[in-house]
């Protein structure tokens, strides 16, 4: 129940917090394990799964959005969300034949590390354009295919969904809330397709426990509250703060691994 806890806590804080959720489930266990406390490192359908509860947590937050594309036919936000958003997907589907790829990206946690370096550096880019004053209704298709590729790029563990794709948005000149408000709804789909599709994969590891299923609300209470704090500060404090903390996180993990 321990490692559910914090398989949980992971998921649901730095999924949305610009500091790669698959990177921290690896990485944390692991410096656990040297300090002699036994938190096994969860399987890719396991860790994905758990993506369900911070998909609860962002359809809850953002869930006047969600009601706008459900009523998209007299709705016109709904439909521009609904664009958007559709596009913006299309590029994370390259990860579905992936999925052993991908997995087997898990298994050195010192190149996990350069990974979570590297959003640190994408962090910092991300944070010297942030100049932008574009509201999200003004988006239109480049950017949304722009972020949407971003998205794909952090399939790869270490490389954080959030932290690229709100940089995407830097990029395009969205203003800084509003690319963390269009990075959050992007995930929408992406966790849902990911985290449905590997229910099927569970029965061949253990099913559906009641460890997993707390390890999911613990990822749904603690990413709300991720989300809440990143809407509210994100013009405060910007990026920065997590580049460092990549870069500290990220570099212990290459020195001790």
């Amino acid at each position: 129940m321990l490692a559910a806890v914090i398989w949980g806590l992971i998921q649901g804080l730095t999924e949305f917090l610009p500091v790669s959720s698959s990177g921290h489930l690896i990485i944390i266990p692991a410096f656990l394990s040297e300090m002699g406390i036994d938190v096994p490192v969860p399987s890719l359908a396991v860790s994905t799964v758990i993506h369900l509860g911070t998909l609860a947590a962002v359809l809850i937050y953002y869930r006047r959005e969600v009601m706008a594309v459900l009523r998209f036919r007299t709705n016109p936000e709904g439909r521009k969300l609904a664009l958007l958003v559709g596009i913006g997907t299309i590029p994370a589907l390259i990860g579905l034949p992936l999925a052993d790829e991908i997995e087997g990206m898990q298994q050195s946690v010192a190149a996990v590390g350069w990974q979570i370096v590297a959003t640190g550096v994408i962090l910092v880019i991300g944070q010297r354009v942030a100049t932008g004053v574009r509201r999200l209704m003004e988006g239109r298709i480049p950017d949304a295919v722009v972020v949407g590729v971003a998205q794909a790029i952090a399939l790869i563990p270490g490389i954080s969904r959030s932290g690229v794709t709100i940089a995407a948005g830097n990029l395009r000149k969205f203003e800084p809330a509003e690319a963390a408000r269009f990075s959050f709804l992007l995930g929408i789909p992406a966790i849902a397709g990911a985290g449905f599709s590997q229910l099927f994969a569970l029965p061949d590891q253990g099913g559906f426990t009641p460890e997993l299923a707390v390890a999911m609300v613990v990822a749904g209470v603690s990413g709300y509250l991720a989300i809440a704090f990143m809407m509210n500060s994100i013009n405060r404090i910007g990026l920065y703060p997590f580049a460092i903390y990549c870069f500290v996180i990220g570099l212990a993990t290459v020195i001790f691994f």
